[in-house]
């Protein structure tokens, strides 16, 4: 059986010179890896008391919804601006050349819920920093991040502290 990171396509200077873009849709496109992938972002998980799982489109919802189904958990998803039909809550972030803004319903956690984030990859730290600030801002105490990859030189956790967070891979660089 092959390694998880035997499946990540690594791709030299894109998006620009000297960074090697880490491609998950390689991952995706094999059976074997991303049977791999779940299985390895689902261990994270043994021992961690939860109530549900909430994952950003669009990666997190691919890993995200199996992880949930498989442990038979609600999956809640954090969209961007004006894709939830119902009465949402909201986050503005910053990126690094503007800003941007996730939404979830209102209702869909109560106060005092546990909340398991899961996405693809943690860079800079700041799409999860708002996920958490928007979970905790309808209540929920978000226990755990499970990342599948995270660029460690990028230092995202920085924006984490405090915080229980793992990735099953993890790149040293950008």
């Amino acid at each position: 059986m092959k390694k998880i990171e035997e499946y990540v396509r690594s791709i030299p200077d894109f998006p620009e010179p000297g960074i090697i873009f880490r491609d998950v849709t390689s991952i995706l496109q094999d059976a074997d890896g991303l049977a791999l992938a779940i299985d390895l972002m689902q261990e994270k998980l043994r021992g961690v008391e939860f109530d549900l799982v909430v994952g950003p489109e669009s990666r997190g919802f691919i890993f995200g919804v199996p992880i949930a189904y498989n442990l038979h958990k609600p999956f809640i998803p954090i969209r961007k601006k004006g894709k939830l039909p119902c009465e949402t809550a909201s986050v503005k972030y910053e990126l690094e050349y503007g800003t941007a803004e996730l939404e979830i319903h209102r209702d869909a956690l109560k106060p005092g819920q546990k909340v398991v984030i899961i996405d693809d990859l943690m860079a800079t730290g700041g799409t999860n920093e708002a996920i958490v600030k928007l979970i905790e801002s309808l209540g929920g105490e978000v226990v755990k991040t499970v990342f599948l990859m995270e660029l460690a030189g990028l230092n995202g956790r920085d924006k984490l502290k405090g915080y229980d967070v793992e990735s099953v891979i993890s790149y040293p660089g950008k």
